[in-house]
């Protein structure tokens, strides 16, 4: 066993030696003993995936851990990268879950459920036969089921979000199942090497492609299959909520670039013009409802829509220009998918624990309810403000890098991509743009109504600085931004060379994925030390030159102001009030007051819903007692699509009920006529 090997199964030991120290520790030794392993656990991970993605892959065969096939591991690149991804989360959600247990999470299920849902998560990338792949996937969603469920006692709203979300992920499942199990049989074996050596007819890999994409899409909380999203995980412990929001919807991606491109060998242009499609119209529509969101951990839960839905729109480029065969453009649009991918699991990590953080100090996630945390909390402010910057791809972001390499892939797709690629490319750019737009003013709303000004409650006033393992969680995730955004050469050589490799090669080519994995098959897009360049085409950026850049400049205009005002003697006066005497928190924007022209302009898209009671005096009904008003922006999608399928489910069961009246005359006479017809049809058919 190499030391890609030694590591995954060191971290899949320490994950198990976890859960069984969570079982049986005493309850105050839980949490650290729980978080320490599995911290550690995800650190070998990492590790792993690191070891595995430069080169030192590992596989192996289990025939004895389950009937008929068995269980096929194998650390390729593709696997490798989303296994070094889930690890370095893990990391971080394991030191900050040791402190934060102490808020009532630190039962055995949850200490237990969290290295197992890590364990599986490390499994899925690294699966290489269909059955398991289809445990470790369902592991995955039954574990992240109970993390979800581990505050139903206190909220009613956590068991209406875990009841969506099993019903969301199990129907994913299903459609995964019926995708690989028809994949299987029509290979005729069920390891990924038999599945990429077969040969399918064009209506059977269309099908195939299509069930897992729908699976897979819902996994990683694409439009329309994102409804469980921003339910589950506003509702689960907030490391819960990193895990599942920068690691978990990660496997959907992985099984779309799997099977996709991958073990069919990419497809024709229609299958990614269909993936870019949802991936536009999730990073629209994502972007959009988190930014009229007043509720934290909800506003992060739609920007995991969102940039998901980039990540999309990156492999859908991908997958159009290698079907129109040009592969660097093809292999520079999947290295930011991919660069996006890490990115994304880094600030969405950072941003869901100092959520966390917020909530256990002030007991809200409502933005409009809290201000004034600069004070209180410092150090979560600091880091909450370079998740922010992060997930609103300005520099020096790391957000930014992988935003710019999408678009450069899209810009220099135009001339080349035909018809299709100009009808489908521009409006690409714009959806990145305009996203990239919102959620600029989605943060500066998170963090300026939330973190800045003064208290507007009870709560807010009170709250303290979250204890040390808490900020050294976060402290993590932030590091993991700060290098990427000044130094992602330092990640994206590997991303680059695993895109050439997986980017299929012009049909009649022999430059396709082979056994066992996918493997270096063409030149890197990107490349660059310290400045990234475009390997065949006009392009350079350097993260780190605009980052000093920016601090020169700030440090310029600091000088330049406070210099001239340190010579003038200081005097303390109000601050300009109209003559309406000291300003109150009343006084301030709320979230929903910030959101409310971006509504106006996007009120046909949202199509929000008011309600204004006003009250009138018994005396006279000139008079006005009381006035009352509601506003609230539902998720049209939810509306349109899933309200009537379920007003049809309940129509359905209701009169279903007519067949179960009690009368076991009735029950016998059903067993009766279905023995009958099943005989009379066994007499037709032989």
């Amino acid at each position: 066993m190499n030391t890609a090997g030694t590591l995954f199964a060191g971290a899949l030991g320490l994950c198990l030696a976890a859960a069984v120290a969570a079982l049986l520790a005493p309850r105050r030794l839980r949490p650290p003993l729980a978080g320490g392993a599995t911290a550690a656990a995800g650190l070998a991970g990492a590790g792993a995936g690191v070891a595995a993605l430069t080169g030192h892959g590992w596989s192996a065969r289990l025939p004895g851990v389950l009937s008929l096939a068995g269980v096929r591991l194998t650390l390729d690149p593709l696997g490798a990268m989303f296994v070094a991804v889930t690890g370095a989360v893990a990391v971080c959600a394991a030191v900050y879950g040791v402190a934060y247990a102490r808020h009532g999470l630190d039962g055995r299920v949850v200490q237990a459920g969290l290295p197992l849902f890590v364990a599986s998560m490390l499994l899925v990338p690294a699966a290489a036969s269909v059955g398991a792949l289809l445990v470790a996937w369902e592991l995955m969603a039954l574990t992240s089921l109970l993390l979800v469920l581990a505050e139903h006692r206190s909220r009613a709203a956590v068991g209406e979000a875990a009841h969506w979300y099993a019903v969301m992920t199990h129907l994913g499942f299903a459609a995964v199942l019926a995708g690989l199990a028809g994949f299987a049989a029509l290979a005729g074996g069920d390891s990924f090497d038999q599945l990429r050596a077969a040969h399918l007819s064009p209506a059977a890999r269309d099908a195939v492609f299509l069930v897992t994409l729908a699976g897979f899409a819902s996994k990683a909380g694409i439009a329309p299959l994102h409804v469980w999203l921003a339910r589950a995980h506003p509702e689960a412990p907030s490391q819960v909520s990193a895990l599942m929001s920068a690691a978990m919807v990660n496997m959907g991606v992985y099984g779309i670039l799997r099977v996709g491109l991958d073990l069919l060998h990419g497809g024709p242009a229609w299958w990614w013009l269909l993936v870019l499609g949802l991936g536009a119209l999730s990073a629209l529509f994502g972007i959009l409802q988190a930014a009229v969101a007043s509720d934290l951990k909800r506003l992060l839960g739609h920007s995991t829509t969102e940039n998901m839905g980039l990540v999309l729109i990156g492999v859908g480029a991908a997958g159009f220009l290698a079907a129109g065969g040009d592969r660097v453009l093809a292999g520079l649009a999947l290295a930011a998918a991919l660069l996006h991918v890490v990115n994304h699991a880094a600030f969405k990590t950072l941003l869901f624990l100092a959520a966390g953080s917020v909530l256990h100090a002030t007991g809200t996630r409502d933005l409009d309810a809290l201000g004034g945390l600069r004070d209180r909390m410092p150090y979560t402010t600091a880091l909450f403000a370079v998740g922010a910057l992060a997930a609103s791809a300005l520099p020096p972001g790391n957000g930014f890098v992988s935003e710019w390499l999408l678009l450069q892939s899209l810009i220099h797709a135009l001339p080349t991509s035909g018809v299709a690629g100009a009808v489908t490319m521009p409006p690409a750019v714009g959806v990145i743009a305009l996203s990239a737009g919102l959620a600029i003013a989605t943060f500066v709303k998170a963090f300026g109504v939330g973190f800045l000004a003064r208290p507007r409650t009870r709560g807010a006033e009170r709250a303290s600085e979250s204890p040390a393992a808490m900020l050294g969680g976060m402290a993590l995730a932030a590091a993991a931004c700060a290098v990427l955004a000044l130094a992602p050469t330092l990640v994206l050589p590997s991303l680059s060379h695993l895109a050439a490799a997986l980017v299929p090669g012009v049909p009649g080519a022999d430059l396709v994925p082979g056994p066992g994995g996918v493997h270096d098959t063409g030149p890197a897009a990107v490349g660059g030390e310290v400045t990234l360049r475009l390997t065949e085409y006009a392009g350079t950026m350097s993260p780190l030159l605009i980052a000093v850049a920016l601090a020169a400049a700030v440090a310029v205009l600091l000088g330049a102001v406070r210099v001239p005002a340190g010579r003038r003697a200081r005097r303390a006066a109000r601050l300009w009030d109209c003559g309406a005497g000291p300003m109150s928190p009343r006084m301030e924007y709320t979230a929903t007051s910030f959101a409310e022209p971006l509504q106006r302009v996007f009120d046909d898209v949202l199509e929000p819903e008011s309600d204004l009671d006003v009250t009138h005096a018994r005396e006279s009904a000139y008079l006005v007692e009381s006035i009352s008003f509601r506003a609230r922006i539902p998720d049209r999608i939810e509306r349109r699509l899933y309200a009537p399928i379920l007003a049809a489910a309940a129509a359905v069961g209701h009169a279903a009920t007519r067949l179960a009246d009690g009368s076991v005359h009735r029950y016998l006479a059903y067993g009766f006529f279905t023995l009958t017809g099943l005989l009379i049809v066994l007499a037709v058919i032989w």
